[in-house]
């Protein structure tokens, strides 16, 4: 049996509950993502039919705290439940999904939601991992409490969601006329005025009627926190779990490399041997191989950094990072929230940007996304790997590796200039005042498998992508501007020098020559606005086009090895800690502040210290090496 209209579910809970994974376990690959009408918050709507015939279509609301909203996502949330949104149908029944692991947080959000009178069911999400840590929650005693059903779910498990599936279409198989009046029916009958304090103590005795806790998974965790939060041995262990990243992130990743780095110099050989010289030969090998190739090794890297950032963030150590480094931020004039966004900028500026919508105060969010590209994202790692494999020895110091301590001092340097400018934009354009940072600190669990490798293959699949579509296209774009016009008659250079591409060079050649870089590198640097990573591809391209004779210029390394100064190599790192060459960063900017101004301030003061920071580190270099 049927509804002749799909039921119109709801999930509501606070973040990190686990309501997006019930969400993705009930609608699979059925479902698309926009955002809503006149804001930058993320939309995700769903469909999925149960074994009994009943169709459904679920919506994934922002995650909320409260209804009393502070942020954009809370606002989207209360607007929806409330029924004020014009491009929004209110939903048919709601599902509240609360963490069995932290309901005293939780359990506010669903009292409030109560107040509502609209049918409801609570979900009890990841209730496997509650009952491992000793903690026994009477769902009978508390479905009496709250007056509404109460399921237990494991939204990460197979069938973990079946028992609110059932229990949905026990309610989709009612007349709507029944189901609209069975929100009447919730126990707790607070009004809308009802004051945070009532509702805390509200949750305070639920508490104490439906939950027993057992053994010692809590005091162990605490023991874990006097080590991992201490005010001085937790920064350095800190500092260690960052230094061993990126050790990891060159010693692991070298025999990886080195095979993607072999398959991409075969191909191109016999590619060359097999195929007639020409245009076409030309375009595959020079344009293609040389510069697809050059960004496509540094995958294994990219992989590996990945993989600690989200055994960091399953663990639960994370949020502790953030709750020992909120002083620290704040000393600076940042929002202790500002951590997380600036965390995620490590793997991409934009979902880092995207996370401010987290900080309530709108001068320390717009702070926030101002330093958010200089933290050192990992489109700068294609670069940095490059150049330090290039110049910097492969060697230890004592048991560390030489290449990690130089990749690691880039990392930092990222971090200490975003405190830099966070300081100076909070001292001239901002407010002059701390705002403490107050997060629920999750139980440390073992990460768990599946979510890594989904994880890092999502990664994966999104670097490949950007290879196979966004670099394929600059590269291709970029060849046929470095190989036409054809060189003139008796020309001795290679063909780019008299191509656009190297006339373009040659005059930016002049505003760059002061920071020490060439014409190969400012024609690279044109593509790289596009992505940083891009640059990599555009150097392998043009410094294939620039080899003479037979000679196959798919290695890149040795290349710039022999024609770049150290001076050189040094600056162009110095370069890109700094530089905004990233549109996509640039225009998420102008949406989340719906302003021109910030994207080009971010632009012209990005700019303006990467040149400085450039030229600072290439003179001084020339005159510490005797002028090389």
């Amino acid at each position: 049996m049927s509804t002749a209209k799909p039921l119109r579910l709801a999930l509501v809970g606070n973040p990190n509950c686990g309501k997006t994974a019930l969400f993705n376990r009930l609608t699979g690959a059925r479902q698309k993502v926009a955002n809503y009408a006149g804001v930058t918050v993320e939309r995700k709507e769903g469909q999925f039919t149960s074994a009994a015939g009943c169709s459904y279509q679920v919506v994934d609301l922002p995650g909320a705290y409260s209804l009393n909203a502070m942020t954009p996502d809370e606002a989207i949330t209360r607007d929806v439940l409330f029924g004020t949104r014009a491009d929004e149908v209110p939903p048919d029944v709601i599902v509240l999904v609360a963490d069995a692991n932290n309901l005293r947080l939780n359990l506010r959000l669903v009292l409030e939601v109560l107040r509502l009178k609209r049918p409801t069911v609570l979900a009890l999400n990841m209730m496997d991992v509650a009952k491992k840590r000793g903690l026994e929650i009477d769902t009978a005693k508390l479905q009496d409490e709250l007056g509404i059903p109460v399921i237990e779910t494991v939204a990460v498990k197979p069938g973990g969601s079946a028992s609110l599936i059932s229990q949905l279409d026990a309610l989709a198989l009612r007349p709507r006329a029944e189901l609209s009046a069975l929100g009447a029916h919730a126990q707790f009958n607070a009004d809308n005025s009802a004051s945070l304090e009532e509702t805390q103590r509200e949750v305070r005795r639920i508490l104490n009627a439906v939950i027993t806790r057992h053994g010692e998974e809590h005091a162990i965790g605490e023991r874990i926190d006097a080590f991992v939060l201490h005010p001085v041995l937790g920064y350095v262990i800190l500092a260690v779990l960052l230094f061993l990243v990126f050790q990891a992130v060159f010693s692991w990743s070298a025999a990886p490399m080195e095979l993607i780095k072999s398959g991409v110099e075969a191909l191109g050989v016999a590619v060359h041997d097999v195929m007639p010289e020409g245009v076409l030969r030309s375009l595959l090998v020079d344009g293609i191989l040389s510069g697809v190739g050059s960004v496509l090794v540094f995958l294994p890297q990219i992989l590996i950094l990945f993989l600690f950032i989200l055994t960091l963030e399953e663990s639960g150590y994370l949020p502790r990072a953030a709750f020992l480094l909120d002083r620290l931020m704040g000393s600076v004039g940042l929002s202790g929230r500002a951590f997380i966004p600036l965390l995620s900028s490590f793997a991409c500026a934009v979902p880092g940007i995207m996370a401010t919508r987290t900080i309530q105060d709108p001068r320390d969010r717009l702070a926030t996304i101002m330093i958010a590209p200089l933290m050192t994202c990992s489109a700068r790692l294609p670069v940095y790997a490059l150049i330090i494999g290039a110049f910097i020895p492969d060697r230890t110091i004592g048991i560390f590796n030489l290449q990690g301590l130089v990749l690691f001092g880039l990392y930092v340097a990222g971090i200490v200039s975003a405190m830099a400018v966070a300081y100076v934009f909070k001292r001239t354009f901002g407010k002059n005042r701390y705002t403490p940072l107050m997060l629920e600190l999750p139980n440390y669990h073992w990460p768990n498998l599946r979510n890594l490798a989904l994880g890092l293959w999502e990664r994966a699949k999104i670097f490949v992508t950007r290879v196979g579509t966004i670099i394929l296209a600059l590269m291709v774009i970029l060849w046929f501007l470095s190989s036409f016009p054809a060189p003139p008659e008796g020309a001795t250079g290679p063909a780019i020098q008299y191509s656009l591409a190297g006339h373009l060079g040659r005059m930016l050649e002049v505003v760059f020559a002061p920071i020490g870089f060439n014409w190969q590198i400012a024609i690279a640097l044109i593509p790289g606005l596009a992505a940083r990573e891009v640059a990599v591809g555009a150097l392998g391209t043009v410094y294939a086009l620039s080899a003479t004779g037979d000679q196959l210029a798919t290695a890149l390394t040795p290349m710039i090895a022999a024609t770049w100064s150290m001076p050189t190599a040094l600056s162009l790192l110095a370069w890109y800690v700094f530089a905004p060459q990233c549109i996509s960063t640039l225009s998420i900017v102008r949406r989340e502040t719906n302003s021109w101004i910030p994207p080009l301030a971010m632009t012209g003061y990005m700019f303006t210290l990467a040149y400085l920071a450039s030229f600072a580190t290439y003179q001084g270099a020339r005159m510490l090496l005797g002028g090389a």
